[in-house]
């Protein structure tokens, strides 16, 4: 095995132990720091793949804002209350079993999953001689442009949307 190979490796079992982690804590402040860690092992990632824009923007971006958003709404929430109730405690057999469904169905699944495509146009060669933002743009404002333009539009709509909801009646 490469040192490539560790690192994906190393990475690959990390962030998904950091992801169980993230939903199995019971404080929901130790959930935020742990995914803060995952977010800066995905960033690690994107750096390990030549992907040095996308782990900047996964630090600014989810690390920085993300995080401080999911931390006011725990800190907005009334914990000590939720805490004492006891949720879901009899569907339990329910979810295992639907879980093991989808872990069969998983594996299945990522059994046909071919591990190293052939390169296709932008090659990581490509993408140094031309650079990384070029790449992207190119991309994005040429194949990608339809998905692109409904996405800025979902987001348009979603903020007219919080500033009608915020404005105050008269």
């Amino acid at each position: 095995m490469t040192l490539s190979q560790l690192f994906f490796v190393y990475f690959a079992i990390s962030m998904t132990g950091l992801s169980l982690v993230v939903v199995t804590r019971r404080n929901p402040v130790h959930s935020v720091l742990w995914m803060l860690v995952l977010f800066i092992h995905i960033a690690g990632l994107y750096l390990f793949l030549n992907a040095e824009f996308l782990a900047a923007i996964q630090i600014i971006v989810y690390a920085g804002a993300i995080l401080v958003l999911f931390l006011f709404v725990i800190m907005l929430l009334n914990l000590k209350q939720e805490k004492n109730v006891k949720k879901f405690q009899s569907q339990w057999p329910v979810g295992a079993g639907v879980g093991a469904i989808f872990a069969v169905f998983f594996v299945f699944i990522v059994g046909k999953i071919t591990v190293l495509p052939a390169l296709g146009k932008y090659s990581i060669e490509a993408v140094q001689s031309e650079g990384h933002m070029m790449a992207i743009g190119k991309i994005l404002y040429t194949k990608y442009l339809l998905p692109f333009e409904i996405a800025s539009i979902i987001l348009l709509v979603a903020i007219i949307g919080a500033v009608v909801l915020a404005k105050k009646r008269i």
